[in-house]
């Protein structure tokens, strides 16, 4: 595919097709009505009357509860080595897999994850679908002369057009449209060759155009992505519906840069169910029926008066007035009770709102509205409210995977040659280390510089694990280290590096120290060897396109057994 087979309104043509697919669904309106209904707009569109409208949103609460139940726990991607194939040892790819660990932390903090993922999983929540897109900034500061960076942000699924819309499988599409809308002058400077006044505004038509009709001038910028059977990249072209901004380019990434993830799926459909799409209808009885009773006590709840009027000319309801009587004033006015409102109406209110929250796992227990008399069985109850949400949560661990794969392809295809830190072996923190000052303990690391395009040479010997580190988790982790610990299984070093963050204070000091008396009692001889034990072997993946053999992190091993020390940057 070139840029002659590549047009705006080829794009445009493709654009409308995924429009006219949401719109057969009835997509547009149903995630406004259910944004609606979640922030407590949930009497949009009725004509009161001047009759209450009262919201009672139990609805928020539950679909809370479950995103929350869903993405509260701190996820992180963990990189790890598969069994060897014996093309390279074991020790480089361990070496490779700890530097990929270092930079998904650096990636996670600097996009603030945390908060990417759970608008992610309140998207699916609502919406019925959640979505993120991973773009390079070749323009983010790192602090080294390489530049660039990967950023990560969540789309509405209103603005991801799939180019097969009835295979939820993102990475199996003939192509995907990314849709955006931007102010007008934001659009003509990501223009690239051309006229910038062919860029127009134009009006949204992916859902209610009302507040984007309030921002000022806009214009909806599509990028078209898709995988050239050519080259086996993604290639990206960029438009607005009657002008190129950006022709074809390559990514240099094999995957789609998203990552979507459906609440619950739909056969032939790639956009899924909402949770609260269901459970509108209750949200509407318990309105309705607290209006109705409004309505009820605000017409009937006060007594009303009956009086004769050939005896009293004018009734007063003024408080000590004086009421004129012609005649007796036996049986001249009369206060008539009100009707009571029946006792079943609250009693399926709360029969409504109790079987919602029960059926989606947020029962009174999960929720916390019970007393604590017995807290082992109050958390094996909140344990088994939870497994009705272990599908979705299933779904958003497989999505984070994927996610860190396609951070994989980013980092071999952009990153090139940057400085990581990287363990010192073992052997060379035998030697005495200059310059530690007195009293302080030897450095564990050092700063090498590391080739990423590495990456695109080994795609296969690494396996991206997702895991959870809640407050449960790590007490179950202590438990089980502690067991290994004392039937003798694991060592104490094993034990303090397998330990859970914030354990223990100052413990890669006392880990160091651990292993010196340890490798100190084995017997090494003074050049850093162990007996019988091969010199280490180098990871050649630094700088694995240098020409000068044992280069990068080999020269720096020799250079520590020879001199003992470790070299200082000058």
């Amino acid at each position: 595919m070139t840029d002659r087979t590549m047009s705006p309104e080829r794009v445009s043509r493709e654009y409308e097709a995924g429009l006219r697919f949401n719109q057969g669904i009835g997509l547009y309106d149903c995630v406004r009505t259910n944004e609606n209904f979640f922030i407590g707009k949930q009497w949009e569109g009725v004509q009161a009357n001047g009759l209450p409208t009262p919201v009672f949103n139990f609805l928020k609460r539950v679909v809370l509860f479950s995103v929350a139940n869903v993405s509260t726990d701190n996820l992180k991607l963990h990189a790890k080595p598969l069994p060897s194939s014996g093309e390279r040892p074991a020790a480089e790819v361990e070496l490779l897999t700890d530097i990929l660990n270092d930079q998904f932390t650096s990636i996670f903090e600097f996009n603030k994850m945390g908060a990417c993922i759970r608008e992610f999983c309140r998207n699916a929540a609502v919406d019925g679908d959640g979505c993120m897109y991973v773009w390079w900034d070749p323009d983010q500061e790192t602090g080294q002369l390489a530049r660039g960076g990967i950023h990560v942000e969540v789309l509405p699924n209103t603005q991801v057009l799939f180019g097969n819309p009835n295979d939820r499988e993102l990475q199996s599409q003939p192509y995907i449209l990314v849709e955006k809308r931007m102010l007008l002058e934001d659009a003509r400077a990501l223009m690239v060759n051309g006229d910038p006044g062919l860029v127009t505004p134009d009006d949204k038509e992916s859902g209610d155009p009302g507040l984007d009709q309030l921002g000022g001038e806009k214009v909806t910028v599509l990028t078209r992505l898709w995988k050239s059977k050519k080259t086996g990249t993604i290639h990206a072209y960029q438009c607005t519906r009657q002008a190129e901004l950006r022709g074809e380019w390559d990514l240099l990434v094999k995957r789609y840069p998203l990552t979507w993830m459906s609440w619950d799926f739909i056969q032939d459909c790639y956009h899924g169910q909402a949770m609260i799409t269901g459970l509108i209808p209750n949200q509407i009885f318990v309105n309705k029926l607290f209006a109705m009773s409004m309505i009820s006590l605000m017409t009937l709840a006060y007594p009303k008066v009956i009086y004769d009027r050939t005896r009293v000319s004018k009734w007063s309801s003024r408080v000590g007035a004086a009421i004129g009587v012609n005649g007796n004033v036996e049986g001249v006015a009369k206060i008539m009770d009100p009707a009571s409102i029946s006792p079943q109406i609250g009693q399926f209110i709360d029969l409504a709102v109790g079987y919602t929250q029960k059926f989606l796992g947020a029962s009174d227990v999960a929720l916390g509205d019970t007393r604590p008399d017995n807290t082992s069985a109050i958390i094996a109850l909140q344990r088994a409210a939870a497994t009705p949400m272990e599908l979705t949560k299933q779904g958003l661990l497989q999505s984070i995977e994927d996610l860190g794969r396609i951070f994989m392809d980013f980092m071999g295809a952009y990153y090139g040659e940057r400085f990581v830190e990287v363990p010192i072996p073992q052997n060379a923190m035998l030697q005495p280390v200059s310059p530690a000052l007195p009293g302080q303990e030897p450095a564990r690391s050092v700063v090498v510089p590391f080739d990423f395009s590495a990456l695109l040479s080994i795609p296969c010997s690494v396996e991206l694990d997702v895991g959870a580190s809640s407050y449960w988790s790590e007490i179950a982790s202590m438990q089980t280290l502690d067991n290994l610990l004392m039937q003798g299984k694991i060592s104490t070093v094993e034990y303090l590096k397998r330990l859970p963050a914030g354990q223990i204070t100052d413990r890669e000091s006392l880990i160091a120290l651990l292993e010196r008396q340890e490798a100190l009692a084995a017997g090494i001889p003074e050049d850093g060897t162990p007996r019988g034990a091969s010199p280490t072997v180098g990871a050649d993946i630094i700088r694995p396109d240098s020409g000068t053999a044992g280069g990068g992190y080999g020269t720096l091993q020799r250079k520590i057994n020879e001199t003992g020390e470790i070299p200082k940057e000058r």
